[in-house]
């Protein structure tokens, strides 16, 4: 069984409709160690995901203490009261937001830039030092068809006019399906961090500027300042099996799944 953390949010919600033998796990807003510990104690599952999170980094910067909160102490909680249960934990590509070089970047040459993305690199190197085991995702921008909350699929099947990306930056982005539809061989992983989902050659320009034409879209992409590379290398996952379809595949896939175009 798998206890998985956020079952409500953009990730989570996911991963309990299409993986098996998943439950619930009650919101851990101010939760304490010892309610932690009776969550976990509390039910049969041999496997936690945790995928509940502060991810908006404007918020986390504004906010630090709030951020520290649940994307550190909360982990923490968790990987103490896990013992020999399976962890899986959600990290960010954003633990590159510092980096100097170009990209695309390898699990050990994290630098962060934001005061989330601080957090999240210190959650990782606790959550393991508490858990060797702990599996760590170091997602990229995930998309779907989802409502409830913003993201490029959504941005771009809303645009009306224009949208604007940097033929400067290169950040893989990921569809929320293939995340949950790689988790069975996640749970597999030996513990350690690996860099999680779906990676390109093109810049977001490019992407967007191809994924509009294969929608026939009519809208205009501008050239925006360059931003930070988000642009991670995937090969150590991927030596354990988990694939991932390239961005632009990823993107038309979702399309197609949900009747915006005839995937080949």
């Amino acid at each position: 069984m798998i206890l998985v953390t956020g079952a409500n949010g953009f990730v989570g919600h996911k991963i309990m409709e299409i993986c098996k033998d998943t439950v619930a796990a009650p919101s851990l807003r101010n939760a304490t160690q010892e309610d932690v510990n009776d969550m976990i104690a509390g039910n049969d599952a041999d496997v936690i995901i945790h995928t509940a999170a502060i991810s908006d980094t404007r918020v986390c910067q504004a906010d630090p203490d709030a951020s520290y909160y649940a994307n550190v102490q909360i982990p923490i909680f968790i990987a103490k009261a896990a013992k020999d249960r399976k962890l899986i934990c959600f990290s960010s590509d954003q633990v590159y937001s510092g980096c100097d070089e170009k990209g695309p970047y390898l699990e050990d040459g994290a630098k962060p830039g934001n005061q989330y993305a601080e957090h999240k690199l210190e959650m990782e190197q606790r959550v393991l030092e508490i858990h060797p085991n702990t599996v760590v995702l170091r997602a990229e921008w995930m998309y779907d068809h989802y409502l409830k909350k913003p993201n490029y699929f959504m941005n771009i099947i809303n645009a009306k006019e224009t949208v604007s990306f940097s033929s400067g930056q290169f950040r893989g982005m990921t569809y929320l399906k293939e995340v949950a539809e790689n988790m069975e061989k996640v749970i597999a992983l030996p513990g350690g961090v690996y860099n999680f989902g779906s990676e390109t050659t093109y810049s977001m320009y490019d992407i967007t500027q191809k994924f509009v034409d294969r929608l026939g879209k009519k809208v205009k992409v501008e050239d925006a300042p360059a931003r930070h590379n988000l642009w991670m290398n995937c090969d150590k996952a991927k030596q354990y099996g988990i694939k991932f379809s390239t961005v632009i595949d990823g993107l038309m896939r979702c399309a197609a799944d949900n009747h915006m175009f005839a995937f080949p």
